[in-house]
């Protein structure tokens, strides 16, 4: 099979496009012909050395996407080959054929596209994650949102709609503006770098937000601190961009709370798993949340997709197609 590995930390020119041996699926274990590979920061987190270093190169990254079942191990009752399936963390997914823990798996209902599916598993659930569970969203709260037109931001955007409440989008350019306001923004802030504390703060009448979600590293730290109200939340996902971050505690302002979320203790169970993805694919189904097409590459292309990546040249979810 056709795959992309790392040969060595580094820049986008690390990844190649190779031949690999097909997998072969072990107790509780399926084989998944994949029809399309979500892209993620998190795996130029791991091309850049923060993340699987006891992991031998070369090795196959990425980590999400949606395909049909060829093959099934021992043990394995809950699926058989040709289920149309999708998965959130399953290492190797850069490829055209993935082994996959079945208790990884969710069934994926016929009138979900396999793109739609890779797209929304780890921007979704992460989205739902925070919006849900990491701060519950109440109706009237006003959250920021960085990079709104993004994969995460704009599912974020519609989830924070859904529960009622009101967004404020921060993007970077009037291109991606128009996308955050089709996803539900109720304001819009074009700014490129770390000056929208003004903005913001005009709009909140000079009370600042209930709730920020960053992750767009060093540049808005500081000022995502200084436009949230008294008692309000940082959710901070920025590590790819700034992992070396040092926060004071005793400098916190405001007696604001700051946190680290990740999408996987959202899906810290099975049951869970497929419990918040059965409840995207129905707000799909539903016309209440839309994904983003930010690009589709073929898999030979994935250098690219990370170069534009990180760019910041992109908006929505961008996907891998064997």
């Amino acid at each position: 099979m056709k795959a992309v590995t790392m040969r060595a930390v580094g820049d986008a020119n690390v990844l190649e496009y190779v031949e690999r041996p097909d997998p072969i699926p072990g107790a509780g274990e399926v084989i998944v012909a994949i029809a399309a590979a979500g892209v993620n920061f998190m795996d130029i987190g791991v091309r850049q050395g923060m993340a699987w270093n006891d992991m031998p190169n070369p090795k196959i990254i990425g980590v999400e996407g949606a395909g049909r079942v060829i093959a099934v191990g021992a043990g394995v009752g809950d699926f058989a080959v040709g289920d149309r399936v999708a998965w959130v963390y399953a290492p190797g997914s850069y490829a055209e054929k993935v082994a996959v823990p079945a208790a990884s798996l969710v069934a994926l209902p016929d009138d979900i596209d396999f793109r739609t599916a890779a797209s929304l598993m780890m921007n979704g659930l992460t989205a739902s994650h925070f919006a849900t569970e990491f701060y519950p969203v109440q109706n009237g709260d006003i959250a920021l949102v960085h990079a709104a037109a993004g994969g995460v931001g704009s599912i974020l955007t519609q989830i924070i709609k859904m529960r009622g409440g009101w967004v404020i989008a921060r993007v970077s350019s009037d291109t991606k503006a128009a996308i955050a306001q089709e996803a539900g923004a109720d304001d819009v802030i074009v700014n490129s770098d770390g000056d929208f504390v003004d903005a913001v703060m005009e709009l909140t009448d000079g009370n600042g937000v209930h709730v920020v979600f960053d992750g767009a590293g060093q540049t808005t730290f500081q000022s995502s601190l200084d436009v949230l109200r008294y008692a309000g939340t940082f959710c901070w996902f920025g590590p790819v961009l700034d992992a070396g971050k040092v926060i004071e505690l005793f400098s916190l302002p405001k007696s604001i709370k700051i946190g680290y979320p990740t999408f996987l203790h959202h899906v810290r169970t099975q049951e869970l798993l497929r419990a918040h993805s059965a409840s995207l694919f129905d707000w799909v189904r539903e016309g209440k949340l839309k994904v983003f097409n930010g690009g589709e590459y073929s898999l030979r292309d994935a250098a690219t997709a990370h170069t534009e990546m990180w760019n910041r040249k992109t908006s929505g979810k961008l996907v891998l197609i064997p």
